[in-house]
């Protein structure tokens, strides 16, 4: 991987992290159109540069990720992210096999842009239109939601937000509080890839995540670059969502979603992208 290659990445994660169009998808095709290979170390930078992502939230909503005061935000946030963490753990060996698969992430895109053309009006009469009206009970829920985004393809942001809104919340709250809840989710993905799982480098020899990065300048340049492109244009995506779901909605994302499936198993078909 190339730093051009690992700015590219970056900023189709930035793009589409907090889209519910699937960053996992677009990934596979941009690697694949980019010629890159799938070595350990460009699978563990697809999952770390999600810490800029992470960042670009935590900046944009700063006023209330440190307001202390409102403890019970942190304890939704909490529940909310619990089903993904347990599942996560579980299953963390067949997700992984999912992921080796674009024919899952093409199906699963299709089946989610379907979704998307009639959620605003499958769930309508939307009550609950701040975080503070949330309750533990809907975090809940709207994290079980979240865990089907498991299924490389589904998009961690279009399933919470989905589950947000069969909890009644308003768009703009259940496109929010799907960011707030990327930030443990991610940060605990992020934090198991660099600290904890081991990675295969040079010579066969496996290391955690942040000895690979280590391994040589060019890793360690590709991951600082990564997550900074990603941080910023993250920060951009995330400003556009919110202010297009308020006069639009979501079914452009769901006509762009059946698009970008149909890409993906064009180039399975024809052979450029293994399925």
């Amino acid at each position: 991987m190339t730093i051009t290659d690992a700015i590219i990445i970056a900023i189709v994660e930035g793009l589409t992290e907090f889209l519910p169009v699937s960053s996992t998808g677009h990934m596979i095709i941009t690697s694949s159109l980019l010629g890159i290979q799938k070595d350990e170390f460009t699978k563990l930078f697809e999952v770390a540069i999600q810490f800029g992502a992470i960042l670009s939230v935590i900046i944009l909503y700063w006023r209330r990720f440190f307001q202390f005061h409102r403890w019970q935000f942190y304890i939704k946030l909490l529940i909310g992210v619990i089903p993904a963490l347990l599942l996560g753990f579980l299953f963390e060996d067949k997700i992984d096999a999912m992921l080796e698969s674009p024919t899952t992430v093409a199906v699963a895109m299709l089946a989610g842009g379907i979704v998307l053309m009639f959620i605003d009006s499958m769930f309508k009469n939307a009550k609950t239109e701040s975080d503070d009206q949330i309750t533990y009970t809907q975090s809940f829920i709207t994290g079980i939601w979240q865990t089907i985004a498991m299924i490389p393809g589904v998009s961690r942001s279009a399933a919470s937000i989905i589950g947000g809104m069969s909890q009644k919340f308003t768009r703009n709250l259940a496109a929010e509080f799907s960011f707030f809840l990327a930030v443990p989710t991610m940060f605990a993905a992020t934090a198991y890839s660099v600290f904890v799982k081991k990675w295969t480098g040079n010579g066969g020899i496996e290391r955690k995540g942040y000895e690979l990065i280590l391994e040589s300048n060019d890793n360690l340049i590709a991951f600082i670059v990564g997550n900074i492109v990603a941080f910023v244009v993250a920060m951009l995506a995330i400003r556009f969502f919110i202010n297009y779901l308020k006069i639009y909605g979501f079914r452009i994302f769901g006509l762009y979603r059946i698009l970008a499936g149909i890409i993906l198993l064009v180039l399975i078909f024809t052979g450029i992208i293994k399925g």
